[in-house]
């Protein structure tokens, strides 16, 4: 559709493929022209670990991002693969201030879980909105904010508003941005009134 700028994945959707991780990545590379953000194991809790596994997904395509959690031996990992110019995305944010520190640790990308927050009855969209005018005070920071876990067309629009620069979105989803009744009513219409004029 053309719109699609870039893919993020994560240890439960490769989980679900149940094929070699470093395959379905590399798939992804051929299909997909932009930053594509693999995370390293769920089960790699310690950052010399993360660092080893975070240089083998650099190595995969020049368009990989290494995908790190929040944890403190996260942003070690994070500052030391960022040192090696290999761009990073901190993820499981839920606060301001890891995204603070994550910026900080040199994450090319932050990736605040808006929809895992609205299911707590917390407003999501005003996390994106608060680290969006935290990162605008720092003219050194320059990690963009990733909205994860969105799960709806309003999530999307909320986030554009919000100052999220991307959002990870689910193919459902856009489908469902593509349609309006309206769209669709108007577009028989059209049919219609032409094949009325001109048939088929």
């Amino acid at each position: 559709m053309g719109v699609i700028a870039g893919v993020t994945t994560n240890p439960s959707l490769i989980a679900k493929e149940g094929r070699d991780y470093a395959t379905v990545l590399k798939e992804i590379t051929d299909i997909v022209d932009g930053p594509i953000s693999g995370e390293v194991k769920a089960t790699t809790t310690d950052a010399e670990g993360m660092i080893k596994e975070g240089r083998e997904i650099a190595a995969l395509h020049k368009n990989m991002v290494v995908k790190i959690p929040m944890t403190a031996e996260g942003l070690k990992a994070i500052k030391v693969l960022h040192s090696e110019g290999i761009k990073t995305n901190c993820t499981l944010i839920f606060t301001a201030n890891q995204a603070l520190l994550a910026a900080r640790a040199g994450a090319d990308y932050v990736s605040p879980f808006l929809g895992r927050l609205d299911d707590i009855s917390t407003a999501g969209f005003e996390l994106i909105q608060q680290i969006s005018e935290i990162f605008m005070n720092y003219p050194d920071i320059h990690a963009e904010i990733i909205s994860a876990s969105v799960r709806s067309p309003l999530h999307v629009t909320q986030c554009a508003e919000a100052g999220a620069d991307i959002a990870t979105v689910p193919y459902k989803v856009i489908m469902q941005m593509i349609h309006h009744p309206l769209t669709d009513e108007g577009i028989v219409k059209f049919q219609k009134d032409y094949i009325a004029v001109f048939g088929e």
